[in-house]
């Protein structure tokens, strides 16, 4: 492997993938979450950056066109896994993260299946899209985090009689749990609005690939 800036960014994803449950070993929230979001964020950009740069510098290897696709599903499912850790079982999180995650996996097994013949598997307009839908998501589901994680610790303390005061307008706010409350709903609706449009695009791009795979995993007959 040549250590240009290329695979350097790429391996640079590869250990930042495992790192993002560590956050929230070894920090309070809504800090874990904080970092998190900006390690996710940095990571994605970088997904972008490595591909361009190798293009552009004619610094392709065999160990990018490798490692690459590999960094950018272990950064995305390790977040999925993260997100609904933190999120308590909701299905409107559970369901399109398992279609993703699913998808992924399915994938992968046919371009290992495959081998060489894997080239008619190249990644289609309509799968960059949904690696960006995704990962727009995957960010605003961690800035719901930092929001709901925020109002929380603001009303530590206070009395709930309050606390419904403020939330009724009877009481002014003067430690924003108005905005808190109002940014963690807004941000939740719009991550999951985002994340289910990823899912769809996943199913959609997912039967593209099986599609174009299908010719090669058909039996021969058998003449004997």
């Amino acid at each position: 492997m040549r250590w240009n800036l290329p695979n350097i960014l790429t391996v640079a994803r590869l250990i930042a993938a495992p790192l993002l449950p560590v956050m929230f070993l070894y920090f309070a929230r809504p800090w874990a979450d904080w970092y998190a979001m900006i390690l996710f964020i940095v990571a994605s950009i970088t997904d972008y950056l490595d591909g361009y740069l190798a293009r552009a510098w004619k610094l392709e290897s065999l160990f990018g066109a490798a490692m690459d696709p590999i960094a950018d599903k272990a950064m995305v499912l390790i977040a999925l896994l993260v997100i609904n850790g933190y999120a308590g079982v909701t299905p409107w999180i559970l369901l399109p993260s398992a279609l993703i995650i699913y998808r992924e996996v399915f994938v992968s097994g046919l371009r290992e299946t495959l081998g060489d013949r894997a080239r008619a598997l190249k990644v289609t307009q309509l799968a960059k899209w949904k690696t960006t839908v995704q990962m727009v998501a995957i960010a605003v589901l961690f800035s719901t985090g930092i929001f709901q994680q925020s109002l929380l610790d603001r009303m530590q303390g206070m009395d709930q009689a309050i606390v419904e005061g403020i939330f009724n307008g009877t009481i002014s706010d003067n430690v924003g749990l108005l905005y808190y409350e109002a940014a963690g709903r807004w941000s939740a609706w719009l991550g999951i609005t985002l994340l289910w449009i990823a899912g769809a695009l996943t199913v959609v791009t997912g039967w593209d690939y099986f599609r174009k795979a299908l010719p090669f995993l058909r039996e021969e007959p058998d003449n004997g």
